[in-house]
């Protein structure tokens, strides 16, 4: 992918078959971006800050972006996504929502908060590739995320 340079995207995702689709995906839409999971909000938030297991920065960099599941265990998205927006460290990592979720409460406060994107998890395989293909030739193809360098 021409311009994709390192650029970690965090993937905070509970279910390990979430996951392996979505990585999967992933790799068919040629991200050669380094991928980083955390399985709950906690685990997030702890590499999001580098502490508790996520100390060294090699191995837990701050990610250009963030995938963002809503139901979590413990701390869950919604919380995640409030507490990245509201420290002045964190707020200019883009958060990007993706959710089974529709309630028109979810999307509303999700974006009130400061999402970036609102992304529903659809049903149907062949569309959720379809979905996450788009979302790598959007954030990771065309868009210049922060830290990154590239040429136009």
């Amino acid at each position: 992918m021409p311009g994709n340079l390192y650029q970690p995207l965090l993937i905070v995702e509970d279910s390990d078959e979430d996951f392996s689709v979505l990585k999967r995906f992933l790799g068919e839409a040629a991200l050669e971006s380094p991928i980083y999971r955390c399985i709950d909000g906690e685990d997030a938030l702890a590499f999001l800050h580098q502490t508790g297991d996520y100390t060294n920065a090699v191995q837990s960099p701050r990610p250009s972006l963030v995938l963002l599941d809503l139901n979590l265990p413990g701390t869950d998205g919604r919380e995640v996504l409030q507490q990245i927006k509201d420290d002045p460290a964190l707020n200019s990592i883009p958060v990007v929502v993706l959710t089974s979720s529709c309630n028109p409460i979810d999307v509303e406060s999700c974006y009130t908060a400061g999402a970036n994107a609102y992304l529903l998890k659809p049903v149907h395989l062949e569309k959720f590739r379809h979905y996450i293909h788009a979302f790598v030739d959007t954030w990771f193809a065309m868009s210049v995320l922060p830290g990154a360098k590239r040429e136009a």
